[in-house]
């Protein structure tokens, strides 16, 4: 049953809500929890390790969640996640041994790249997608994806606020762990607006049988997602404050008013990659803004001075996000409604899957001598997948853009 315009805009205005309280305390958590694991004692390895422990952990569940998720309400999902953020906001600030924080890394929603790969997103887009009529679904996913990124771009600001409010090194460890805690109380936030989407009617437990007719498609763009999130794996965002930090001795001051512009500037990309994707449809737009940015982030590596390096990551953050509401309103348009969560967990598992395997590789790449590796690879692994995508899908086109 699709529900009246009345509960859908109020469905998707809660779900908006709770995507921008969630991302605000991830993008801070983001840039903080390298700072608070060098303070710790830990070596940038082990914070890379921590990252591919994080995002591993954050697969297993979305493959549930796959598997199993469509027979239960996506709410209580929702809220049950939203639970899990509380608790893994306490561990943070409270736990100091490292084997225990891989463990809460594993088991909770800590995410070291700020952005989509999270076990609440798969829910998050069959329920979108639910509330939208085709011609509107991109829209609305960069809509969302607005409002993730915005409030994503405030919680980077905010990671300064340790540096601001303590002096000494004691005192800065000590609001790193206040802002944990902060994580915490925004999972109770969201837990609150999660709870007040509507119950949906139930699919059938026979009509739940994960992929279906769309398996192949499914298959191979989970696939070509894999070596997208392989690669972006390499600069997540808490290992690109590592390597700004390392390399460039960045303060938390300026390493947040960075990635607050860099939020700011994926966030207003995100209503242009709409307005493109009518033009020139979803598959072009995805690729032809990802393969400059792509190009800028190569160009970084070896830009000679912080100045440059900047600039060049703030183009890069302006093209590099256009293909998220895109492709998870291709996902949602190329597969039917039954498959649905299935889908979206299936083409997101790969994703985070692959996306855990690179952190722990930048990590050590970020103890040598030549600490911009991680950048080259990433660029270079984007572009091939850019490629790969076009030739293989430019002629499977979603429902709005076929011939009437």
């Amino acid at each position: 049953m699709v529900p009246d315009d009345s509960s859908s805009r109020n469905a998707i205005r809660n779900l908006l809500t709770a995507r921008s309280i969630r991302d605000f305390g991830d993008s801070f958590v983001a840039v903080l929890l390298p700072v608070y694991l060098i303070q710790l004692g830990f070596s940038p390895f082990q914070v890379g390790l921590l990252a591919t422990v994080a995002l591993f952990g954050s697969a297993c569940i979305t493959l549930a969640i796959g598997m199993f998720g469509g027979r239960h309400d996506h709410r209580r999902l929702l809220v049950a996640a939203a639970g899990l953020m509380v608790l893994t906001g306490i561990a943070f600030a409270v736990v100091s041994d490292y084997a225990v924080l891989l463990l809460v890394a594993l088991v909770g929603t800590a995410n070291p790249s700020s952005g989509s790969v999270s076990i609440f997103a798969p829910l998050e887009h069959t329920i979108l997608t639910r509330h939208a009529a085709p011609e509107q679904r991109t829209a609305i996913f960069a809509r969302y994806s607005l409002f993730g990124a915005m409030a994503g771009a405030v919680g980077a600001l905010s990671s300064a606020l340790p540096e601001y409010v303590s002096a000494g090194e004691a005192g800065q460890f000590a609001a790193i762990k206040g802002m944990f805690v902060v994580y915490a109380i925004l999972g109770l936030a969201g837990g609150w607006f999660y709870a007040r989407l509507p119950v949906a009617e139930p699919i059938p437990a026979e009509s739940v049988t994960g992929l279906g007719p769309s398996r192949a498609i499914v298959c191979q763009l989970s696939a070509l997602f894999a070596i997208d999130a392989f690669a972006g794996g390499f600069v997540v965002q808490s290992l690109l404050a590592l390597w700004l930090f390392e390399t460039f001795d960045l303060s938390l001051t300026q390493a947040g008013l960075f990635f607050f512009w860099s939020g700011v500037l994926s966030a207003f990309s995100f209503p242009v990659a709409a307005w493109l994707s009518q033009r020139i449809g979803l598959v072009n737009t995805m690729v032809f803004s990802h393969i400059p940015a792509s190009l800028c982030l190569i160009a970084a590596a070896f830009a000679p001075s912080l100045t440059a390096v900047l600039i060049l990551l703030l183009i890069r953050s302006a093209l590099s996000q256009m293909d998220v509401p895109a492709r998870s309103s291709y996902v949602m348009a190329v597969v039917t409604p039954a498959e649905r969560p299935a889908a979206a967990s299936f083409t997101a598992v790969p994703r985070s899957l692959a996306s855990a395997l690179s952190p722990a590789l930048a990590g050590a790449m970020l103890t040598g001598t030549f600490k911009a590796w991680p950048l080259i690879i990433c660029g270079v692994l984007k572009i091939v997948y850019d490629l790969l995508l076009l030739a293989r899908f430019r002629h499977v086109k979603p429902p709005e853009e076929q011939p009437r």
